[in-house]
């Protein structure tokens, strides 16, 4: 059998895909010697001796059986098994709180609702825990003469 594989690639080149999608005709393998030009093996792509064969996609099946068996599973509160910081660490709650507390103070300063002496007074009392929600901060806010 011929050496074909410049004759693959090339098809490939015209195509502008991969050389490993290229299928051709095994009963034409003369023909397919004989074409040495770019322009032979766009009559032969025309003429239906060289094809392209369907790109193979992957498949979404094994991940809809998972998404289906996670449905039925049932993750609610009542699923939840474990301590009681097993599920979300002491770090993640505090790391949360500040940085959503830092980042309400952030929004009042830019909007100019608080003072620059307000703003880091809280923000001090934010780093040190001494604020425990945004109501508390809202709270200490109005009390430090902030809206």
């Amino acid at each position: 059998m011929a050496d074909l594989r410049a004759k693959r690639r090339m098809a490939a080149d015209i195509l502008g895909i991969g050389a490993t999608r290229i299928r051709l005709d095994p009963a034409e393998t003369e023909r397919l010697e004989d074409a040495i030009t770019r322009g032979s093996i766009r009559s032969l792509l025309k003429e239906g001796v060289i094809w392209v064969e369907q790109k193979k996609g992957i498949s979404r099946g094994r991940v809809r059986v998972r998404r289906r068996k996670a449905k039925v599973r049932g993750r609610g509160a009542g699923s939840k098994e474990g301590a009681k910081y097993a599920q979300l660490s002491r770090k993640e709650a505090w790391v949360t709180r500040v940085r959503t507390l830092r980042r309400r103070l952030k929004i009042k300063k830019a909007r100019s609702e608080i003072s620059n002496d307000v703003f880091w007074q809280i923000y001090r009392q934010i780093g040190v825990g001494q604020v425990r929600t945004v109501k508390h901060m809202q709270e200490l806010i109005a009390a430090a003469g902030g809206k």
